[in-house]
């Protein structure tokens, strides 16, 4: 963030094949987050993920204290947003999340991070939560995940800790 002033979205995950990270290609529409959602799911089914962190910029908006929060609104147009990156881990029996809002300066340019005031969340929900299946993969699912993946595009270099992007679609 502290040169582009933007954070890709990124999943980290640890599994079977050692600790990975997958970031696409691009998120520009809501096929491309649900590609990248499902495309997380499968690397962490085909690595035997045992943990993962989704981690990625958000807009979000909160209640006030006594006021019931506008579920109608995306935060996205709320005039009252806030700009933060959301880290949402998870391992088989936990999930966690922390809030870490962006302070920008007068210019727009990345600053640093705010301490957050956000109470811990008993759950999430959406398309970027539940990453981790619910069990460990067997091996034929992990076969599977891979095979499915390589069609997708996506493949793992044998460094250990890092895959390629998916190739842009024509």
């Amino acid at each position: 963030m502290r040169n582009s002033g933007k954070m890709a979205p990124t999943l980290f995950l640890i599994g079977a094949d050692g600790p990975m990270m997958f970031v696409p290609a691009s998120l520009t529409d809501e096929t491309e987050k649900d590609a990248f959602a499902t495309t997380a799911r499968l690397m962490c089914i085909a690595h035997a993920a045992t943990v993962c962190v989704m981690a990625m910029e958000a807009w979000m908006k909160t209640a006030k204290p006594g006021e019931k929060l506008d579920m109608t609104e995306p935060p996205s147009e709320a005039f009252d947003r806030q700009e933060v990156v959301i880290l949402m881990g998870e391992d088989r029996t936990v999930q966690k999340q922390k809030f870490l809002p962006i302070i920008r300066s007068g210019n727009g340019k990345f600053f640093g991070f705010n301490e957050s005031d956000m109470p811990q969340l008993d759950s999430m929900e959406g398309r970027f939560a539940g990453i981790l299946p619910p069990n460990v993969a067997t091996n034929e699912h992990r076969i599977l995940a891979q095979a499915m993946l390589k069609v997708k595009g996506v493949n793992v270099t044998k460094l250990g800790t890092t895959v390629r992007l998916m190739p842009p679609r024509r």
